[in-house]
């Protein structure tokens, strides 16, 4: 293969030029240096910490090689090792550090333009809290099994996207830094499940794990997969926020025996799930089949995904659980900026809605309905840091999950060429030559730490801000400069409604005036 090309030219080379030492000593400086070379190969072929190295032996140290000249190139490299950068310089070294337990302290003052639009800050208090631990839990759930979730998770990515050693590596993470890992659509596979880390199954439109012959939800494989110890939720994907009304996408080329299998599907052939649910057509159904499942499940939790497109459809959701009394356990929003291995361009930069905005949407109707308080809100989209965690939760969310962070601490160096196959450090490719130099527990290790260090920064935000626990901070603790000389705190910058504001009258807010009456509890349609 091309990627051990350069080692064994290194090894020939260096047979050739030791045989011909022995004649001409000239060559001997040659064999010295193709010699080295091939021990190096060697080396990086037998070490376990770099999955980079091991798949491209000695070609990896022309990246590694600018990384060590010091931190400067170290982050300026983490910028431009890609065409497309959805992340800054400093977030990225961010996960970086954390990942690796290595000292994210920085000297020089802020890297931010204090005085740009949109620059954002927490601000601190003169009496700061004291918070013994950074294990911070939200209860989920009121059944017969309630789940205690951590306000930091790994976000919906499956396996067929991600290779079974990146699974593992999740999963063991997970399970040491007691936090959830979502399965995404592509079903619990073995991977999911040898380290028993707790587990989020997300049931897509294409029923994988609960699927019969002919595509559809069959409620015996769903029981028999939701009763296992270490799902603790379920979570019905309705729309994902990086291709919001389009089905999910496997190529075929990472089809493999064992994801047809997994999934119920057919080997080597492209595995596209529906745009929408044949299980229920209306919002009403929906939480009908909600409720079905918690039942089929044992109490477990159960709430859904989505990504916020017409309004009119989230309010016909919400006028369902305001007239029917039946209501998810938890309602995760997934932004328009969230990611994918695999979707139309268009559909990543022109379709759905910003998290922000559809994360104060929904969390502005549970409340106007009074129901805000028995439905948790969870919310990802390009959350890295403990501030970004902290703005999250002052728009309205109760916890937050990230993907790409987590992909980070694994070793993703952003090659975007996860559709391919052809993964360069054995994350999200099938190809068991790539992924098998992927080692899980250096890996869970690093998906550890990055969990532990930014949950050990989000305290000492809040201990900073004189806070208690994360529930406690809310739009008024967060500030925007919105021009060079206007600074307006959240609560300031957005309009929410008041508690039962909704059961009252159509308040003064544009989207609700506009389509609250609308939305109908019957159908998506107007």
């Amino acid at each position: 293969m091309s990627r051990y090309a350069l080692y064994v030219a290194c090894v020939v080379l260096t047979l050739i030029c030791t045989a011909l030492s022995w004649a001409h000593p000239g060559w001997r400086p040659a064999a010295v240096v193709f010699t080295a070379l091939a021990l190096l190969g060697t080396w990086d072929l037998l070490q376990r910490r770099s999955t980079l190295r091991r798949n491209y032996p000695i070609l990896a140290h022309f990246r590694y090689g600018l990384e060590s000249i010091g931190p400067e190139m170290r982050q300026y490299f983490i910028e431009s090792d890609t065409a497309e950068v959805p992340f800054s310089r400093q977030q990225r070294a961010l996960v970086y550090q954390r990942s690796k337990s290595v000292n994210d302290t920085r000297p020089f003052g802020t890297q931010q333009d204090v005085y740009g639009v949109d620059y954002e800050w927490i601000n601190h208090s003169m009496a700061p809290s004291f918070i013994e631990s950074h294990d911070f839990r939200i209860a989920v759930g009121r059944g017969a099994a309630p789940y205690s979730a951590s306000v930091f998770n790994i976000s919906a990515m499956s396996f067929g996207s991600l290779s079974p050693n990146a699974i593992r590596a999740l999963n063991e993470g997970a399970r040491r830094g007691g936090f959830y890992h979502d399965t995404g659509e592509g079903s619990i596979s073995p991977y999911h499940l040898e380290a028993g880390g707790d587990l989020v199954w997300e049931i897509g439109s294409g029923y994988f794990g609960c699927r019969d012959e002919k595509g559809g939800f069959d409620p015996e494989r769903f029981a028999t997969n939701a009763v296992r110890p270490s799902v603790r939720m379920i979570e019905v994907k309705l729309s994902q926020g990086a291709k919001p009304g389009h089905g999910g996408v496997l190529p075929a080329a990472k089809v493999s025996a064992e994801i047809a299998l997994t999934r119920g599907v057919p080997q080597g052939v492209d595995c596209i799930s529906p745009a929408r649910h044949s299980a229920f057509s209306t919002p009403l159904q929906l939480l009908e089949f909600v409720e079905r499942l918690r039942g089929l499940s044992g109490g477990k939790p159960v709430g859904f995904k989505l990504a916020i497109g017409h309004p009119w459809e989230w309010f016909g959701i919400a006028k369902a659980m305001h007239e029917s009394g039946l209501h998810p356990d938890f309602i995760v929003i997934d932004g328009a900026e969230g990611g994918t291995g695999a979707a139309p361009a268009e559909f990543m930069d022109h379709v759905g809605v910003p998290m922000h905005e559809a994360l104060m949407l929904v969390h502005n109707t549970l409340v106007g309905l009074e129901l805000r308080d028995r439905i948790r809100v969870g919310a990802a989209g390009k959350i890295v840091s403990a501030f970004d965690i902290a703005r999250t939760l002052a728009l309205g969310a109760d916890w937050c999950n990230a993907a790409r962070g987590f992909m980070f601490a694994l070793g993703c160096i952003q090659a975007q060429s996860c559709h391919t196959d052809r993964c360069p450090t054995g994350v999200a490719t099938q190809d068991p030559t790539r992924w098998r130099g992927l080692e899980v527990a250096d890996k869970a290790t690093r998906v550890h730490h990055f969990h532990e260090n930014t949950l050990h920064a989000l305290r000492d935000l809040l201990c900073a801000a004189g806070l208690e626990h994360p529930s406690d901070i809310g739009p008024e603790h967060v500030l925007r400069r919105v021009s060079p000389i206007e600074v307006r705190s959240l609560a300031a910058l957005y309009r929410f409604l008041e508690p039962g504001e909704l059961l009252k009258g159509i308040p003064e807010h544009a989207v609700f005036k506009a389509f609250w009456r609308r939305a109908r509890s019957d159908s998506f349609s107007q």
